[in-house]
This record gives structure tokens, C-alpha cells and sequence, in this order.
């Protein structure tokens, strides 16, 4: 008598080989290998933003060393709406109505830490998201205003890289408040 054929999963469990089972196995797989990845990138982006922040007073937060740019602090706001509405209102269903002119033009100043802990707060969002999609959901139709991406994962992975290109932004403004000292 001939025994089944066996396979390990990611997790190293035992899974027969059975025509569909293998492919099953390997979108499992790929789900949870795209899930943890995002979710482990954007955790460490979030961090960085703070550890960014964390040498700036709450007056560099707010200051725009240049005639032309943003402030750290603008930034901060910016990439939150970027991620409660591209994300969290789009795909987690959320709610969050975004208000975009007013991320560059925030008259109010919040405190550093009431716009860090928001910040937190939607990378949170999106880290929850990442973790409940289904390998189907990932490749399903998307729309947003002001965006480019037929599906899900597409607008997770332009979420990341346009916190990468900010973070660089916050990085330079860091470098700029350092040297005026």
C-alpha cells in the first residue's frame, strides 16, 4: 500500500498532498510571508518617525528651516492622513474623511506627542489591516482620490515608500536642526 505524500506548511506542520492542497499551501504561504513583511516594515517606519522627532523641541517640530518645504511636524500630520485614508478608510473601512490642504497648513499646532501618538495610532491601523487580509484580498480591486493602484496590495506597498521618501525628508530636516545647533 502506497502512503500519501506529505508537505510541511510555513508554520511546519504536516499537510497531504492532494491535487489543490499544495497550491492552498504556498498562497498560505505567500499571504502570511506578504502580511509579516509589511506589517514588520511598517512597525519600523513608524519607530523611526520617532526617533526622529524625539531630539526635536516642540518649536523645530513646527519650524520649516527652508522658504520652500514642510515641517517635521507637517509631515508627521501628512503621512497620518496618508495612511487613515488610503488604508484605513479605504480598505478597513474606517470612516476617516481626510482633509489634505489642512495637513500642510495647521494653524493650531497640536503638541508633538498629541500628533506622534496619532501618527502611532494609524500605523497601528494599518499593521491590524495588513494582518487581516486573506491571500484573496490582497489582489482586490482598489480606488482612492489622488491614487494609482488597481488593488490592495499595490496602495500598501506605495503607502511604504511614500513613508520612506517623508522619513528622508525628516531626516534631512533633522540633520539641518543639528548643525544650526
Amino acid at each position: 500500500m502506497q502512503e500519501a505524500a506529505v508537505s510541511k506548511n510555513h508554520v511546519g506542520t504536516a499537510v497531504p498532498d492532494r491535487p489543490g492542497n499544495l497550491q492552498e499551501s504556498r498562497m498560505a504561504d505567500l499571504k502570511e510571508t506578504i502580511a509579516s513583511s509589511l506589517a514588520t516594515r511598517y512597525t519600523k517606519l513608524g519607530v523611526w518617525v520617532r526617533e526622529l522627532a524625539a531630539p526635536l523641541s516642540e518649536e523645530q517640530f513646527w519650524t520649516k528651516p527652508f522658504p520652500f518645504g514642510n515641517s517635521f511636524g507637517n509631515l508627521v500630520l501628512h503621512l497620518t492622513g496618508n495612511l487613515n485614508y488610503y488604508i484605513g478608510a479605504q480598505i478597513a473601512g474606517t470612516g476617516y474623511v481626510r482633509d489634505r490642504p489642512r495637513e500642510f497648513s495647521e494653524a493650531t499646532r497640536p503638541s508633538k506627542e498629541e500628533v506622534l501618538k496619532k501618527f502611532e495610532d494609524a500605523v497601528e491601523m494599518v499593521v491590524r489591516t495588513i494582518r487581516s487580509q486573506s491571500a484573496g484580498d490582497w489582489s482586490a480591486a482598489y480606488s482612492g482620490t489622488g491614487v494609482e493602484a488597481e488593488n490592495r496590495f499595490e496602495i500598501v506597498l506605495q503607502c511604504a515608500t511614500h513613508m520612506h521618501h517623508h522619513i528622508g525628508q525628516m531626516m534631512y530636516l533633522g540633520f539641518e536642526f543639528k548643525q544650526k545647533g
